[in-house]
């Protein structure tokens, strides 16, 4: 379903789809509201992405791109927003060198951030040159949309894609996100295709009612909306590293030089580490 050039930069970088990714593409594609529920690292991002950069590299190539925002994810923090951003920069570049490859022409896809810590010369640059990809938080987005020119720059929007949803729905800031999108709904050429990115809830059926909204509920207030529950359970390969030195009341230095080397393997055998370490526990040197 995807552009040969995004195809092909997809199967170089990655064995095969993640299984949200495999079922939610077909819906996004299709241009159905979507909830894709899955755990950290199930591939929840690039499966809302893939599917709209998918579309702006074919308009691309057509020649048929314009300097018009047609994108617009909400984190609920501003550091996944920066780190999205980053992210995205990834496929954007891999696109633009397969399509070179092939002879095609690389269309330049523009993402920008807009946060609370958004300079104002920043801002303005917006409203001058709109990007194609606009990363926000939902606080920000709500005041884009409270002035002329912001709200200029979002009549374009086609897709909407709402990460870490269960984060903001169950308080005060789901329910300004919950207006924020029926405005920016109200504001569009043509109503934007939702795309919600959960952690696994149950009933994710309420994730997907809060999505949607209230204006899309079928007569028995079923929300009009595909639900991808990839479920609770992974995989786990769980072990118990204990230093060969005997361990006491103390750490003793010797112990703790067996803990950073052994640390520093395990870091150096994986991509990605993370480190939790118990307050107070871990020596200040």
């Amino acid at each position: 379903m995807f552009h040969p050039a995004v195809a092909e930069w997809f199967s170089s970088a990655f064995r095969a789809p993640t299984e949200a990714q495999r079922l939610g593409w077909p819906a996004i594609h299709s241009g159905r509201d979507t909830l894709i529920a899955a755990p950290t690292g199930a591939g929840k991002t690039l499966a809302a992405f893939l599917s709209c950069i998918d579309s702006l590299v074919r308009q691309g190539v057509e020649g048929a791109l314009a300097d018009e925002l047609q994108v617009v994810y909400v984190s609920p923090l501003k550091a996944l927003s920066n780190d999205v951003k980053q992210n995205l920069a990834v496929p954007l570049l891999g696109v633009e060198r397969v399509l070179r490859k092939m002879g095609l022409p690389s269309p330049e896809i523009h993402t920008w951030v807009r946060t609370g810590d958004t300079p104002a010369s920043e801002r303005r640059k917006m409203s001058r040159k709109p990007p194609h990809i606009l990363v926000t938080t939902p606080e920000s987005l709500y005041i884009l949309l409270t002035t002329e020119k912001s709200r200029r720059v979002l009549r374009t929007v086609r897709t909407v894609i709402v990460d870490e949803i269960h984060a903001v729905a169950r308080d005060k800031r789901g329910s300004h996100l919950a207006l924020t999108l029926e405005r920016l709904d109200a504001l569009a050429l043509e109503k934007p295709v939702r795309v919600g990115l959960s952690a696994t809830q149950n009933p994710i059926e309420e994730m997907a009612r809060f999505l949607v909204g209230t204006r899309h509920l079928d007569s028995s207030h079923n929300p009009r909306c595909t639900i991808i529950n990839i479920g609770h359970a992974r995989r786990m390969n769980l072990g118990l590293e204990v230093p060969g030195s005997p361990l006491s009341a103390v750490c003793s230095n010797e112990t703790w030089e067996e803990i950073y080397d052994r640390l520093a393997a395990l870091i150096r055998a994986e991509r990605t580490t993370l480190v939790f370490v118990t307050p107070g526990a871990w020596p200040s040197a």
